[in-house]
């Protein structure tokens, strides 16, 4: 099923330049209202039970992790063509799924915290982009309802321009608000610093983010573990691959000395249970 609502209207050679430049791009209206509607019906279980435990988090956000595996729509969202063209040229061949969650804002949240998602790569800056995000606008992101807040360009700065930032108090007055229609995608650099803005408006803020990592990388979210495997056996093979079920040449994945996809196979067992000695 198509995804998109203009497909023939991409870009791909401008929206990389954007994210070159700026750091960030958007897409907008990449999502067909009959996703948006089959995303509103898939997360409709989910919501109204939890919210955030910590600042960060949000006390008045909710989470919902591990979205990938929820539902088929959030399987074809996480390898939509139009985002991973652009993660190829960003991203090493056999890039991750390294986090999926839906964040539904709600009036009264405060502002995050400013922050860049791939800060727990102890890496110096400046740097090339060791992950890339999205965030999909399932509501219209307006300046009071809680629009993702971005500074342009910040991914080119060194750590000691970040930290020379933050020390600044009237430093978040200097990011400017993803402003975009529902169904539209932010995509920009992990590095990037942003947060997610203040809902001073009277309804929700609904989207949905999934982050993507270098191949190299340990992913935020360990997915073998959170997905069952019998779930994952019926994934695609580019959505297996995008979860780690997939070589990384020359052999870093492995299993025992095998292809982890054979590990799909509802018969497969782990060779170490084989003639193990418990003496």
């Amino acid at each position: 099923m198509d995804l998109a609502t203009a497909s023939q209207a991409f870009d791909l050679e401008r929206h990389v330049q954007e994210i070159e430049a700026h750091g960030f791009t958007i897409l907008e209206r990449l999502l067909s209202p009959e996703t948006l509607t089959r995303i509103r019906a898939g997360l409709s279980p989910h919501l109204r039970r939890h919210h955030g435990r910590n600042a960060f988090e949000g006390f008045r956000t909710e989470r919902v992790y591990t979205l990938v595996a929820r539902g088929r729509v959030f399987e074809e969202i996480t390898e939509e063509p139009h985002i991973l063209a652009l993660l190829d040229r960003f991203l090493l061949p056999g890039y991750l799924l390294t986090a999926s969650q839906a964040i539904n804002i709600e009036p009264g949240e405060a502002a995050q915290g400013v922050h860049f998602d791939d800060g727990f790569y102890r890496l110096p800056r400046p740097r090339p982009a060791a992950s890339l995000s999205v965030i999909f606008a399932i509501d219209e992101f307006t300046p009071t309802n809680g629009a993702t807040d971005i500074l342009p360009g910040s991914h080119l700065w060194s750590d000691a321009e970040v930290a020379a930032f933050g020390a600044r108090p009237d430093a978040a007055a200097e990011l400017l608000p993803a402003v975009m229609p529902a169904g539209s995608a932010l995509v920009f650099q992990g590095h990037l610093l942003h947060r997610g803005g203040a809902n001073r408006a009277q309804s929700p803020r609904l989207a949905l983010t999934n982050q993507y990592c270098q191949p190299w990388a340990r992913t935020q979210e360990n997915f073998y573990l959170s997905i069952p495997r019998d779930l994952v056996a019926t994934f695609s093979p580019r959505l297996q691959a995008l979860l780690g079920y997939e070589i990384w040449p020359p052999f870093m994945g492995q299993v025992t000395a095998s292809h982890p996809r054979k590990t799909l196979d509802p018969a497969w067992t782990p060779p170490i249970l084989e003639n193990r000695l418990d003496t």
